[in-house]
């Protein structure tokens, strides 16, 4: 919960830091940009989260070979994404454009940000794959000293080259990108003995066991195209309604990303602890790791909602100097206040899930989640402007959670099969949708 707690103060920073210039267009910048890389990115998130799975039920049942092989492969598939974006960029961010105009200094702000931070992708994508192998593991500490190394840098960079060195919105995407680079060295540091074990092997991308990657991956990352694509589409119908909104969401948004990365550290527990019980064919074990880590999830649910009450309009002053966009904020403070406790069954779902590889039963879920949000924002972004279009975020989240919840058995029923060994029939991978 601490290593992923700064990954989103690290926003705030951006955020603060380039609202100490006073203007509402190089927020703007950094949050769109920000927002478009970040949804290209999450594109392969499935990366982490298929990898802590996997790795996890082969760490539980006793295969420490494949712990190590698993990480391999995620590594190669991270490294030749990040190339493939590096040459595909001009495409990518033109249609995001051409999707969600903003004003012209926005949009001219915004095409610098990404043309520099662009080349961190293979860094970027790599750290996803490393992040979910040290959480199989539980070497959540290795995380943690990642994440402060990272955002640490990234911090100290920031404050230097925009507020020192006066580089503005190039300032912010250097910073990021020197910061990235970093914590890839960092990660593949931590992994160096199982990947050097998993390249000296015979057979470690063999048709099999990478068919199985191929199809937990595949599912989990229809769904987080799904689910970013939500997201996305959040900003872009914000940046619809003027710069002062779209800065004024991107504050808020600081808020929302903390909420979620802090009480994912409890998702990413039930990660671990459930692909180990899989493994080890314990279904006693995989409730009880449920139980447990959703009754903290939902008592930090309620500590964060409650530090918002209290400090939010301290904590939008800090971000931003602009008078407009504070008062915009704070009108829509509240959401963010309800956002923790409506958002947490969905976040504790994903974990239980990814530990058990039920991947298919995700990405069904989603689907169906996904077309409420886009009916509630039809409904009500009309109806209620800005506001409906919060409703509409914390409609899909409520979604998530019932969509998953009713195919909860099938999740317990896992650990009593145990993981499915790299061998066998890739349809029995999955449940079917």
């Amino acid at each position: 919960m601490l290593s992923n707690a700064t990954i989103p103060i690290l926003g705030a920073v951006d955020t603060g830091v380039i609202g100490q210039l006073g203007q509402a267009a190089p927020i703007g910048a950094v949050g769109i940009g920000a927002v478009i890389l970040g949804s290209i990115y999450w594109i392969f998130g499935f990366l982490r989260m298929g990898t802590s799975g996997l790795v996890a039920q082969a760490h539980g049942a006793g295969d420490e070979i494949e712990v190590g092989a698993h990480l391999a492969r995620a590594l190669a598939i991270a490294f030749a994404a990040g190339l493939a974006l590096i040459l595909l960029h001009p495409l990518l961010f033109a249609g995001a454009f051409r999707l969600a105009p903003a004003s012209p200094e926005v949009e001219d702000l915004a095409q610098t940000y990404l043309s520099i931070r662009i080349w961190g992708a293979p860094a970027t994508i790599a750290l996803y794959a490393i992040t979910g192998w040290l959480i199989a593991m539980e070497r959540t500490r290795g995380v943690l000293v990642l994440q402060l190394v990272q955002n640490g840098l990234n911090v100290a960079l920031d404050l230097w080259f925009v507020l020192g060195l006066g580089w503005g919105v190039g300032g912010v995407a250097f910073a990021t990108l020197i910061a990235e680079t970093a914590g890839l060295a960092l990660g593949l540091w931590f992994c160096r003995a199982p990947l050097r074990a998993a390249l000296g092997r015979a057979g470690l991308f063999a048709r099999d066991r990478m068919l199985r990657l191929v199809r937990v991956n595949g599912d989990i990352m229809v769904r987080s195209v799904l689910l970013q694509a939500a997201f996305t589409s959040f900003i872009f119908v914000a940046a619809g309604q003027g710069d002062v909104t779209l800065a004024a969401n991107q504050v808020l948004m600081q808020f929302l990303e903390i909420t979620a990365y802090a009480l994912d550290g409890f998702a990413f527990a039930a990660e671990s602890l459930i692909g180990q019980a899989v493994g080890a064919r314990r279904p006693d074990q995989f409730r009880r790791a449920a139980r447990i880590a959703s009754l903290w999830g939902v008592g930090g649910a309620v500590l964060v909602g409650l530090s918002f009450a209290l400090s939010g309009p301290w904590l939008i002053d800090l971000l931003s100097t602009a008078p407009e966009v504070r008062a915009a904020a704070r009108d829509y403070l509240p959401w963010l206040v309800l956002a923790p406790i409506l958002g947490i069954a969905s976040w504790m779902f994903d974990g239980i899930f990814i530990g058990a590889t039920l991947t298919g039963r995700m990405r069904r879920a989603m689907i169906e989640a996904v077309a409420i949000y886009v009916l509630a924002l039809l409904v009500l972004v009309p109806a209620f402007g800005n506001h409906g279009l919060w409703a509409a975020l914390m409609v899909l989240n409520v979604a998530r959670a019932l969509t998953m919840a009713r195919f909860y058995p099938e999740a317990v029923a896992t650990a009593r099969r145990g993981a499915v060994p790299h061998h066998a029939d890739p349809a029995d991978l999955t449940s079917p949708v």
